[in-house]
């Protein structure tokens, strides 16, 4: 019974910062589940209940962003640029689809982006991004223009989608470095992107892309959740032996009693 009990203490110790921490959510975080209800609801085309919950976000937005961290100037802009879009998204009768959630896509990857802080949702479409430019690359190196311009321009529109939360994660002369690429193979249509200055600018475009990605990339394990892993961890062992020893002395009292009743 009592090391059921003992057990019993270690278990609720150890679930107990689990479920602190999912209660205590900071006022970003919050936003950030409120773009992503929106996001669901564009999803499943429930426009009229998109706009609300956008509308909402709008009205909340001002009040954490001076509560809960100042936000510099361009993460105002961005959020703001983003969020008129994706209503814009939710409100148009006639927007198609796809562009509604590519809008409201940015705009829940760039909150995302705010709140994280630590490994963001943006990095996720490393492979539809990466995928789409090195398919626009390989049909310049095998000369097919129709080829190119068609992943070429998949691979603007997944960028479009992502730039937002880039910019808000990723330091501007990085940022600016890749435009200037990005922007160089597109004014390069249609012809000078075939010879060996066009390859070389996507080869190099191609490097910078992947280095973005590999620095988000890396592992940025929260400390906190480590001090709270070892520390359980040591309670958890501290208690086992305690239990075991507990035991122990049991057994060896039990075998000198026995001893004691045989000899009487």
């Amino acid at each position: 019974m009592k090391v059921k009990w003992m057990l019993t203490i270690v278990f609720a110790f150890f679930i107990m910062p689990i479920a602190t921490a999912a209660e205590q959510l900071s006022p970003l975080e919050r936003l950030d589940e409120i773009s992503d209800e929106a996001l669901q609801m564009v999803k499943s085309q429930r426009y009229d209940d998109a706009k609300t919950i956008l509308n909402y976000f709008s009205n909340e937005f001002p009040q954490v962003s001076q509560k809960d961290r100042p936000l510099t100037m361009d993460e105002l802009r961005i959020i703001t640029i983003s969020h008129d879009e994706a209503l814009e998204a939710a409100a148009s009768p006639s927007m198609k689809y796809e562009d509604r959630m590519n809008k409201v896509t940015k705009f829940r990857l760039a909150v995302d982006a705010l709140a994280s802080g630590r490994h963001p949702l943006w990095v996720e479409m490393e492979k539809q991004v990466m995928g789409a430019f090195q398919q626009a690359k390989s049909a310049a190196f095998q000369k097919d223009a129709v080829s190119f311009h068609d992943h070429f321009n998949r691979f603007l529109s997944l960028y479009d989608v992502v730039y937002p939360s880039m910019k808000i994660d990723i330091p501007a002369e990085d940022i600016q470095r890749l435009d200037a690429r990005i922007d160089a193979i597109d004014h390069s249509l249609p012809k000078d992107i075939f010879d060996s200055k066009g390859k070389q600018e996507l080869e190099t475009a191609q490097m910078d892309l992947e280095n973005i990605f590999s620095k988000m990339d890396e592992d940025q394990a929260d400390p906190s959740i480590w001090w709270v892993i070892i520390s359980t961890g040591s309670i958890i062992t501290m208690t086992l032996s305690y239990v075991g020893w507990r035991k122990y002395k049991g057994d060896k009292e039990e075998r000198k009693n026995r001893s004691r009743e045989h000899k009487n």
